[in-house]
């Protein structure tokens, strides 16, 4: 005969860290996921194992093979299937009673109201390029007052950024307005990781290319953002502990085994920011120059 379903039996073993009734609130918490790939599927498996018993997801692309180095539902039996209906599965596995909403065509200008509402909080899962959709969600949230948190995997890293209600936003802090794609890339990666902890062990700098979309990745990054997420994540919904807003950030590096706080008033226009923005299209032209 098979086992049922007890939430309270599931998550017991939170217990401890959380008090019974902390579980009980997380259990009526609703975050909101874009993007179920690299970190955003991770968020989403820790996020429910942590107790939390609402989601609203978001994701239009389809497993493939490049996703096998770090993507929590990538493998051999789900290539080509929808990332959204394998993860929110996969969550549904571990807690038959989660109330998901689900966005099959991802987070856009006119569904970006009912992807938020009623959440407690966004968590940004997006792929590191999808500038256009973080235009949308980010302004969104601020607007309606929700926390949003985004962790990068950055080499070996962990990159955290939260923008809290009245704070600072994510265009004021990473200033993308008049730039490029590709200048939005090179201020997305330098705003995040202010501290620079990952760059000393690039082994191969042609694997990056900004122009092409092309990031190289680690799974302990992934899975190192997820533990960071939801530990913000916790303390956002629970109101405990110390959160922190941009433009204040923390870098955490495993392979140093270093972490640093961040603070960058102004973000990127702040001058340190400026100049490292300045070397940093500096690096990418005689980038392209050698590889030419």
């Amino acid at each position: 005969m098979a086992e049922r379903f007890s939430y309270q039996e599931a998550f017991s073993r939170n217990l401890g860290w959380l008090a019974a009734h902390e579980q009980e609130i997380l259990r009526h918490k609703r975050v909101a996921i874009a993007g179920l790939g690299g970190v955003g599927g991770v968020h989403l498996v820790t996020l429910t194992r942590l107790g939390v018993g609402q989601f609203a997801l978001a994701d239009f692309d389809t497993f493939a093979i490049q996703n096998f180095n770090r993507q929590a539902g990538a493998m051999m039996s789900t290539l080509g299937q929808p990332k959204l209906d394998v993860m929110a599965q996969q969550a549904l596995d571990i807690n038959p009673e989660l109330a998901l909403r689900t966005f099959g065509d991802g987070v856009r200008a006119h569904n970006v109201e009912r992807f938020l509402e009623g959440c407690d909080l966004y968590v940004d899962g997006l792929d590191f390029f999808a500038f256009e959709a973080r235009s949308v969600v980010f302004p969104a949230c601020a607007r309606l007052g929700i926390p949003a948190i985004t962790v990068a995997p950055i080499g070996m890293s962990a990159a955290l950024l939260n923008f809290l209600p009245g704070g600072m936003t994510f265009e004021d802090y990473f200033d993308f307005d008049g730039c490029s794609e590709e200048e939005q890339a090179l201020r997305f990666a330098l705003g995040l990781a202010p501290a620079g902890l990952h760059r000393r062990y690039l082994v191969d700098p042609t694997a990056l290319d900004l122009a092409a979309h092309r990031t190289p990745s680690t799974p302990m990054a992934c899975q190192l953002c997820a533990g960071v997420a939801a530990t913000e994540a916790l303390k956002i919904l629970l109101g405990r502990g110390p959160v922190r807003g941009a433009p204040h950030g923390v870098q955490f590096d495993a392979y140093s085994g270093r972490a640093v706080r961040t603070w960058r008033p102004g973000g990127n226009r702040h001058p340190l920011q400026r100049l490292t923005i300045a070397l940093g299209r500096r690096q990418l032209a005689a980038m392209k120059g050698a590889a030419s």
